[in-house]
């Protein structure tokens, strides 16, 4: 059964091959079909956040530009001019059925930075107390390294994490997950339910699907994993097939179900794990990855054996074990040089290295959260 049927809050991601005439300027009739699928779920009691592609294909129509740009600047203008584009056809078309429409211009920086990330947490429960429906984008504008694969899926995820919305629901061109690419393997088999974050899920995700929509298969398994840090099942679903939402709704079973093996985080350590980009990394030995992951312990400077990047006192940066993998974030005691000092040291030893000591641990657990 669809974990929608009891869901209370949701955030719907649809992409650009789903709103668009395959890339030239918006599909009206679809962004109609969508406001209208959306405003029956209000209806039922569920608050909506909608995360849509689009902008940029349709500023590419209003610019008379046949085929998508490579450089960034154009880019930029592109989802500029396309912005009003799309949000002026979600307005009239939400508009109909009785409700509000609220645009919300997110980066992974706004979701790095604690108090803009309180803010826009703030602000979207607001909105949805409020009963409008937030329609979401990345603010391909004011970046230069937005505009890439898997943008909206991850913004989905984090936005997913950010209000603790119950259930991600990733609208694709697709029926859901297959064991295999099914149009390169005929023999490949839908996935019906699965735990979000089962590394063979990535295994079986294929590549970006068409010439306009970037985002790939493994891009919407790596978000459903990210969605269940806040205990939140994500839908992998195709957005062809008629009254989709309705249907899961109403607990229909359609398309694929990853669900959460955990409860959701704390708000703090769930801020800590939503850093798409890190200001650093420590390599640990095996211990302190046993201390972090088995024992529920600090990290230590004694335990780390590699530090890089450039970070300050307070940062977020990355735990990795041996073999590369990363197995915890948190905000770390001390600055890139000071813990590049400091490494394969005992705390006994900070003050006399440093000239002072701050903390004894390079990261304390209530600053960790773990990944693995």
């Amino acid at each position: 059964m669809s974990s929608l049927a009891g869901a209370s809050r949701i955030v719907v991601k649809v992409g650009s091959s789903l709103v668009t005439n395959e890339g030239r300027g918006i599909d009206h009739d679809a962004v109609a079909r969508w406001a209208e699928e959306i405003a029956q779920l209000a209806k039922a009691g569920k608050a909506v956040v909608l995360v849509s592609s689009g902008a940029i294909a349709e500023g590419m129509q209003r610019l008379g530009w046949p085929t998508r740009p490579r450089a960034i600047h154009d880019l930029q203008a592109a989802a500029a001019v396309g912005q009003m584009g799309l949000i002026q056809a979600y307005e009239r078309a939400f508009a109909r059925h009785g409700l509000h429409t609220a645009q919300v211009l997110l980066t992974h920086e706004d979701l790095a930075d604690r108090r803009r990330y309180l803010n826009a947490r703030t602000t979207l429960t607001t909105l949805l107390d409020l009963r409008v429906i937030p329609i979401i984008n990345e603010n391909d504008t004011v970046t230069t390294d937005e505009i890439r694969l898997g943008d909206n899926d991850t913004l989905g995820a984090l936005v997913t994490n950010l209000i603790e919305a119950d259930v991600l629901v990733l609208l694709t061109d697709q029926q859901g997950l297959y064991t295999a690419d099914p149009r390169k393997h005929p023999s490949a088999t839908l996935v019906r339910n699965a735990r979000a974050g089962d590394p063979a899920l990535e295994a079986m995700a294929g590549g970006a699907g068409s010439a306009i929509a970037l985002g790939g298969m493994l891009t919407k398994v790596l978000a459903a994993k990210r969605a269940a840090r806040s205990g939140a099942a994500t839908v992998i679903a195709s957005g062809r097939d008629a009254n989709v939402l309705t249907r899961l709704a109403q607990g229909d079973t359609v398309g694929t179900m990853l669900t959460a093996e955990r409860t959701s985080l704390a708000a703090r350590k769930q801020w800590l794990a939503d850093h798409v980009r890190l200001a650093g990394r420590l390599t640990l030995d095996s211990g302190a990855v046993r201390a972090l992951t088995h024992d529920g312990k600090s990290l230590l400077p004694i335990g780390v054996v590699a530090v890089s990047g450039q970070f300050g006192r307070g940062e977020v940066v990355g735990c990795v074990g041996p073999d590369g993998r990363e197995i915890a974030r948190g905000l770390v005691n001390y600055g890139a040089q000071e813990a590049a000092r400091i490494m394969r040291r005992p705390s006994s030893e900070i003050e006399s290295v440093l000239g002072y000591v701050d903390e004894p641990e390079l990261i304390h657990r209530d600053n960790m959260v773990l990944l693995a």
